[in-house]
């Protein structure tokens, strides 16, 4: 045994020298940092070192001589491997121990959090956003019973409704503030880029038009060249039908209506129907349409969004960026924030493509430049786009990166939905509302039975964080960690 246990830790040797040396690979990135994120900066990069290749047969190992297995130390993955090694025997210097330890980065995290959602009603329990609906712009009863109910947050949204509504629906939480003694955030939307739906031609007085497997239907700027049987969408945003190419594949609906291009003329392209989901299938005006394999041109921050901002500097805490993309998409926002001459709130960044997945390393340590910030799952948009069979993994990779460079997540999109639409709740949407208390802050949508979901979601919360922290995971490959050291 004396002999194996020298060689795991000959290993565990190796893997602290390349850990530290991924550091000193980064150390003018980390450098250009506030001192106030380098810690956490610092270890979002050894995490990313130590994930960017299986270790699946190191923590059976370590798991085999009743040592830490590595599977819950995402925050503090350099001080856990330097503890392991001194069970070992090993013997640190005081000066070569990491201080990012297990209980200094839960307090930042923490911090964080508290800073971006404000106090959650219980320790450990992550904080509460609702969406608001127009009709809460005239309903403080119904705010004080949300806000006495666990609401933390409340979200409105720049892609409905207008300034007045907005203005008046912070009115009522300000009274209701007042009459409860509760207090809460206020986080605002951009909309983003609205790709939707427009129908031309057919379906255009109606709103809609059916649809069936087989079909084809045309994505244009103008009904010229076609026929009153043809349909004809326009994708609500300028530039798009230029960057799409055959085959690519094209989702309406939040995926219930799905296709590929079967055809690309100049300032036209054909989809050919292969998915309608719907019993009825109607393909409706203003629903969501996803390019998932194309590289759209169009800018994640509108002049619509810019036009807001002004509005959001004056009354938010968070403002939510979507569809930000690159490092380049947050200079932008940051750079039409300062021109507003105003202390700009805390962002928090919308995942919800392929490209904000893969850039995520990048985007947190731009994020970091202007602390705090958070990262929001904004699962609905995200599932279309990357494929619904692998929203559970990615979900859970967003949550650990978030985890290591101690930056707060917003879990969002569909939370107890069905509960929230009918008043009664699906088996498998109660087990999605225990996984969400793995975030620090829980979002859930419009609904006609809101105070019924925050009731069960807060009992779901507090039974799933008196039994867990963090789960047990097995540590194969990230690609997300692999892309970051070997891009290309």
């Amino acid at each position: 045994m004396e002999d194996a246990l020298e060689q795991l830790d000959r290993e565990l040797a190796s893997l602290e020298q390349g850990i530290l040396d991924a550091k000193k690979q980064h150390q003018q990135q980390l450098a250009e940092l506030p001192k106030r994120c380098q810690q956490a900066a610092a270890n979002l990069i050894q995490y990313l070192y130590f994930r960017s290749e299986d270790r699946k047969s190191l923590q059976e190992q370590l798991h085999l001589y009743g040592l830490s297995a590595l599977s819950n130390s995402e925050n503090h993955i350099h001080r856990q491997i330097q503890t392991i090694r001194e069970r070992l025997g090993y013997r640190y210097a005081p000066e070569e121990r990491n201080s990012c330890t297990y209980a200094y980065s839960q307090e930042q995290l923490a911090a964080n959090s508290r800073e971006l959602f404000g106090e959650a009603d219980n320790p450990g329990m992550p904080a509460i956003m609702v969406t608001f609906d127009t009709g809460f712009a005239r309903d403080s009863s119904t705010i004080e019973a949300l806000l006495l109910h666990g609401m933390n947050v409340a979200r409105i949204n720049c892609a409905h409704d207008d300034e007045a509504v907005w203005k008046s629906m912070i009115e009522q939480i300000r009274s209701a503030e007042r009459a409860t003694g509760k207090s809460c955030k206020i986080h605002i939307d951009l909309a983003g880029p609205k790709i939707r739906t427009r129908l031309l031609g057919k379906g255009q007085k109606r709103g809609k038009v059916k649809v069936a497997v087989g079909d084809q239907v045309w994505l244009a700027e103008t009904t010229h060249g076609f026929d009153s049987e043809d349909i004809v969408l326009h994708p609500n945003e300028e530039g798009i039908i230029a960057s799409l190419e055959l085959g690519q594949r094209v989702f309406i609906d939040d995926g219930a209506i799905g296709g590929h291009i079967s055809a690309a003329l100049p300032g036209k392209v054909a989809v050919s129907i292969e998915r309608v989901s719907s019993k009825k299938g109607w393909l409706k005006e203003g629903k969501g349409i996803n390019f998932p394999d194309s590289r759209l041109t169009i800018p994640s921050l509108t002049d619509f969004d810019i036009e807001c901002l002004r509005f959001v500097c004056e009354h938010a805490d968070t403002l939510g960026y979507s569809f930000v993309k690159t490092p380049q998409d947050i200079g932008r926002l940051r750079e039409a924030l300062q021109k507003q001459g105003c202390n700009a709130p805390a962002i928090v960044y919308k995942i919800e493509t392929p490209d904000s997945v893969a850039n995520l390393p990048a985007l947190i340590l731009e994020g970091m430049k202007s602390p705090p910030f958070g990262v929001m799952i904004a699962r609905g948009d995200l599932a279309v786009e990357i494929g619904f069979e692998r929203m559970g993994e990615i979900q859970e990779e967003i949550l650990w990166i978030c985890e290591a460079a101690h930056v707060p997540v917003v879990w969002a999109t569909q939370v107890l939905e069905n509960l929230h639409k009918s008043g009664m709740p699906t088996r498998s949407e109660i087990t999605d509302a225990g996984q969400a208390a793995l975030a620090e802050c829980v979002m859930i949508n419009k609904g006609a039975h809101t105070i019924p979901v925050l009731k069960s979601l807060k009992d779901i919360m507090e039974r799933t964080s008196g039994r867990r922290t963090k789960k047990k995971f097995t540590l194969g490959h990230l690609h997300i960690a692999r892309d970051f050291f070997q891009p290309g």
